[in-house]
């Protein structure tokens, strides 16, 4: 493992802020130890951790496993005031902000419910915005907290795909996340993370994509985290190269995968890329599929995080790196290549094998085939029938573009048109324009853009043209829907007497754009519907003031091209 002094003299050499804080692992600032405190009143216990790779993003915080229950009480990190509180269809669904005097913010995602004091002034802003997501900034005197008060009930609201508290601790000024564990809030992890591969790109035609070379390499272990390549020649390059590794982290045997803490990748003793999942900023966290190989993830579900930076990659997780990470050896002797992996907690595994400039390797050409469009630039095609608008940095890279053209499908009301690749990722949307060929002009409000891997993109018609914003390359065409939601009651039926119940249940689902928006009525005043978009489950909770006697319910259900469905019916209290 690298020392304390190791550490320090490399942040040096590399003219940075880098750091140790504890002679394990590299910070670049020093985390309060003991200021803040477990919010549950259980073990700590992760299900997921910062910097995890997910599909569409990094992991922001920690996922404190809450016995597989709903409802287990969550207590202040700290003392403060609740600076915001937010309920979301999908993502974080119910969450809790908490300033705290010492510059950092905590947040609490995918809570069950919330205490009396929030519940009164979240349920005041619904009703005042007649809508069920609302998103509030609070005073600062408004609701205070001491350190492990009571604020609400951990739960699984929102985007959650099973019961947990996501937990993070944020830079108040610039709303960044940390790593929660540098705060001393540390899960047992004696685990040395795992190296299941790597990969080896060949770059000698500065073009990076889905054509690139690739050259996977198996690796096995040696024990105590020391690992090699299977094979013990060195591997053969030509020209520039980049590499990537394919790795995570555990707690346990047989555990989630989790997000390891650095990579730090060496030629010769020199430092090439250090990567470190200390601090996330939310407006390139999305860049994930330009760090990742995105190509190959789409293949092969493995997660190859590159030790290279495409241009136009925005991120910032790379501390150090020299030449965009991409290499090149000026002779034929015997280099050596060594990984360092660390997860938080400071536990090590090495990677160390050989490569070597072979003047008869000869790497695969990957020359351009389409239009060539640079990552620094707006970009635009027009061909019968389409528009695209690329503007400057949508692309990690410069695109080879290409499009083509085939006859509709029965359904559709224009050609299918194949833009680009579905295996080159976009950091930020596009415009994509597609003029239909047949359609009516009664069904030009419900006109979209669907793709044939996505489903509906969405969209709307406007002068002959539907247009779209849209961060993916695929086959589109333009279809309709005019099919209104599906209203399904769950406990409820006209007539019946509610009287024992606390609350009525609807499913709601939509065949092809998606759900919009939701209304209720009870004796036509709006009343507060409830939505757990995963399940496709709506329900309002019954006003202990709501008089007895007759009432009429009704519920206004519309998808995102203004179908419409109403359900009503009459019921006793």
């Amino acid at each position: 493992m690298m020392k304390r002094a190791g550490i320090l003299l490399l942040a040096l050499a590399l003219g940075s802020s880098l750091h140790a804080q504890n002679s394990e692992i590299i910070t670049s600032r020093n985390y309060p130890q003991g200021y803040f405190r477990n919010p549950l009143n259980i073990a700590m216990d992760a299900s997921g951790t910062f910097g995890e790779l997910r599909s569409t993003h990094f992991h922001a915080g920690d996922d404190y496993r809450t016995q597989q229950r709903i409802g287990l009480p969550l207590h202040a990190a700290a003392e403060g005031y609740v600076s915001r509180v937010r309920v979301q269809i999908g993502g974080g669904g119910n969450s809790v902000y908490i300033n705290h005097p010492n510059g950092f913010t905590t947040v609490y995602l995918h809570m069950d419910s919330f205490n009396d004091a929030l519940t009164n002034i979240v349920r005041a802003e619904q009703y005042k915005q007649q809508r069920f997501d609302v998103d509030m900034e609070l005073k600062e005197g408004q609701v205070k907290l001491s350190k492990g008060q009571f604020f609400g009930n951990a739960g699984n609201t929102g985007g959650s795909a099973g019961p947990h508290l996501h937990f993070e601790i944020r830079d108040t000024k610039t709303q960044r996340p940390l790593n929660t564990q540098l705060f001393g809030l540390k899960f047992t992890d004696n685990f040395k993370p795992t190296i299941n591969g790597i990969m080896v790109y060949d770059l000698q035609d500065n073009l990076f994509n889905e054509n690139t070379p690739r050259r996977g390499q198996t690796v096995k272990a040696l024990g105590s985290g020391r690992y090699s390549l299977a094979t013990a020649a060195p591997i053969s390059v030509n020209g520039k190269f980049g590499l990537g590794i394919n790795t995570i982290d555990r707690h346990r045997a047989g555990g989630f995968q989790n997000g390891v803490y650095s990579i730090e990748l060496f030629l010769d003793g020199k430092s090439i890329s250090i990567v470190l999942f200390e601090e996330l900023d939310f407006s390139t966290s999305s860049a994930i599929h330009g760090y990742l190989d995105f190509a190959t993830f789409k293949r092969s579900k493995a997660k190859v995080q590159k030790s290279f930076k495409e241009p136009g990659n925005p991120i910032n997780i790379f501390k150090h790196l020299d030449n965009a990470g991409i290499m090149e050896l000026k002779d034929n002797a015997v280099h050596d290549v060594k990984y360092v992996v660390k997860d938080v907690r400071g536990n090590c595994s090495e990677l160390n094998f050989k490569i070597q400039n072979n003047p008869s390797y000869t790497p695969k050409a990957n020359p351009v085939q389409g239009e060539l469009f640079a990552y620094n630039k707006d970009n635009k095609f027009t061909a019968d029938y389409i528009q695209v608008d690329i503007p400057e940095g949508a692309l990690y890279s410069d695109l080879d573009f290409n499009y083509k053209q085939s006859p509709g499908t029965a359904k559709a009301y224009s050609h299918t048109h194949h833009v680009g690749s579905t295996l080159v990722p976009l950091f930020s949307t596009y415009k994509l324009s597609i003029k239909p060929t047949n359609l009516p002009i009664h069904l030009e409000s419900k006109a979209l853009i669907a793709s044939i891997e996505n489903g509906a993109v969405g969209g709307k018609f406007e002068k002959d043209w539907v247009t779209v914003n849209t961060k993916n390359f695929g086959s589109f065409y333009v279809a309709v829907d005019t099919i209104a939601p599906i209203i399904t009651p769950r406990n409820f039926s006209p007539g019946k007497n509610v009287r024992s119940q606390s609350k009525i249940d609807f499913t709601i689902s939509d065949n092809f754009s998606g759900i919009q928006s939701f209304n209720a009525y009870i004796d036509d005043k709006w009343v507060l519907m409830e939505y757990d978009s995963k399940n496709r489950h709506i329900w309002h909770r019954f006003d202990p003031s709501l008089a007895a006697g007759s009432h009429k319910f009704r519920l206004v259900v519309k998808d995102w091209k203004d179908n419409e469905r109403v359900y009503e019916a009459n019921f006793t209290r």
